[in-house]
């Protein structure tokens, strides 16, 4: 029995032995994990080669603040076309969009009434010449007095005058082109009823075109006629230059605005009814700016790098308007700080940089 028990009391110290040979082979793999993980921990990923790049010292620059205001090319020659006549439209001679000379034949309205108007003036002229040759046949006899002869000469004139006026209304009844222009909407079809005061169809010179705009009063006195200043049209990537031409010298009443038209210089592309804005400057101002490429997007959010002792260092910004192939900051950089204005894609907040002319 104490034997048994001898022999159970041994048994730990036997293994003994291998715990400690697992030690030696255990601890020094641990150790040596733990020394990498404390070296990746140290390790930064600013410590890669400095990259050259080029940079400006920021400051303050003169610029014209403007404010935008929206508004519509118009042609300067524009016509709303109408009948001088009643009656049915017999005929459309022209399409919407459809090139046409001065005088070209438009549309024809019905005019019955007025040829049996000119019928009745032809007639009754007629009579009166007819008249007044007999009449003149009796006065040299004596047979009539002076006074019927003067009467019946009355009568011929009347009647001449009433064949003249019904042939002119009868020409009313073709609708022609008041000038060279295009067919810019068709306002009726065959079969309506034309009258004065109701418009058939509108034309506009395309050659010459202005910008038409609603100025609110509080900057009204910075335009006066004469002035030049930009018209942009969104489908049209560069700008154009408006001439302030005419000035509305009463406000409208319900916006309060007051019109104002400018000349465009030259209209390549441009067409009637399109929207754009016109920069009116109101006050010169200054402003931190920068190069366009300068300033990365993300999402909404506007940064810039600058040079902080040696390295790139990531600013969020806030920019305001595009100017001169740069844009203006409103905050996030100060005068005097160095902005990257290359490679800012390859760049990464903290990264060494050198400078390059």
């Amino acid at each position: 029995m104490h034997q048994n028990g001898g022999q159970t009391n041994h048994e730990p110290t036997m293994k003994n032995p291998y715990h400690r040979l697992a030690l030696v082979f255990i601890l020094p793999a641990l150790m040596l994990a733990s020394c990498g993980k404390r070296q990746s921990a140290n390790s930064s990923p600013a410590t890669g080669d400095a990259l050259p790049v080029q940079a400006m010292t920021v400051g303050f620059e003169l610029h014209q603040a403007s404010e935008e205001v929206v508004g519509t090319v118009r042609s300067k020659q524009r016509a709303v076309i109408e009948a001088k006549v009643s009656g049915r439209v017999l005929q459309y001679l022209v399409a919407p969009g459809q090139m046409v000379k001065s005088g070209a034949l438009l549309a024809e309205v019905d005019a019955g009434e007025i040829l049996a108007r000119r019928e009745q003036a032809t007639a009754t002229l007629d009579q009166a010449v007819k008249d007044l040759a007999r009449y003149k046949q009796l006065i040299a006899t004596n047979a009539i007095s002076k006074q019927d002869y003067d009467t019946a000469d009355a009568r011929q004139k009347v009647a001449a005058a009433a064949l003249s006026e019904a042939e002119t209304m009868l020409g009313y009844a073709r609708v022609t082109a008041p000038f060279d222009g295009v067919i810019t909407r068709k306002l009726a079809d065959v079969g309506d009823l034309a009258m004065p005061g109701k418009a058939l169809m509108e034309i506009e010179a395309p050659g010459s075109l202005r910008f038409e705009a609603d100025l609110p009063e509080a900057i009204l006195d910075r335009v006066k006629p004469g002035d030049k200043m930009q018209v942009k049209v969104a489908s049209i990537p560069q700008a154009f230059e408006g001439t302030v031409s005419e000035i509305a010298p009463v406000a409208d009443a319900a916006s309060r605005t007051f019109q104002v038209k400018f000349d465009l210089t030259n209209t390549t592309g441009l067409r009637t009814g399109q929207f754009g804005r016109v920069s009116v400057p109101v006050a010169e101002t200054k402003v931190l700016k920068v190069p366009a490429g300068a300033v990365i997007k993300r999402g909404q959010m506007e940064m810039v790098f600058v040079v902080r002792e040696g390295r790139a260092t990531l600013r969020l910004v806030k920019t305001g308007k595009a100017m001169n192939g740069g844009v203006g900051i409103l905050s996030g950089i100060e005068e005097g700080e160095e902005v990257i204005v290359s490679d800012v894609a390859k760049l990464t907040d903290g990264q060494p940089v050198t400078l390059r002319p």
